[in-house]
């Protein structure tokens, strides 16, 4: 049984195949969008238990992408964390104030990035 679905919107497929090998291993089920266009599309269609979003992206970036999905009553709820190479000082903050609940910043630790996503899917169950 899945401890729940994630969306992965990253269009590196090197970090895309690392998160879902994580993920996937832990015993979550995950999809990816590679874009923020598709990642939006995807959060509404697919009903993800979490987000986990690159800000830097082509078609639409991570920040646009991730206000459109806080500023939609049917998304809104659905918890997002950036994960990203913004590292620089004020970076995490510009992310929350997009409507990022959580940052990581890139390279990730691996062991932070699936306690964070524990963390948030025990929030919601």
């Amino acid at each position: 049984m899945s401890k729940g679905r994630v969306l992965i919107v990253e269009d590196n497929m090197d970090t895309y195949e690392l998160v879902r090998f994580i993920l996937e291993k832990d015993g979550y089920e995950t999809f990816l969008a590679m874009n923020g266009r598709d990642g939006v599309n995807a959060a509404s269609k697919q009903s993800p238990d979490l987000i986990i979003m690159d800000l830097s992206m082509p078609e639409m970036d991570g920040w646009t992408a991730t206000r459109l999905i806080k500023e939609n009553s049917q998304t809104s709820a659905i918890p997002l964390v950036a994960l990203t190479a913004h590292a620089l000082p004020g970076d995490r903050q510009r992310a929350m104030e997009a409507g990022c609940d959580d940052y990581i910043a890139k390279p990730m630790d691996l062991l932070d990035l699936l306690e964070i996503v524990n963390s948030w899917m025990q929030r919601g169950a």
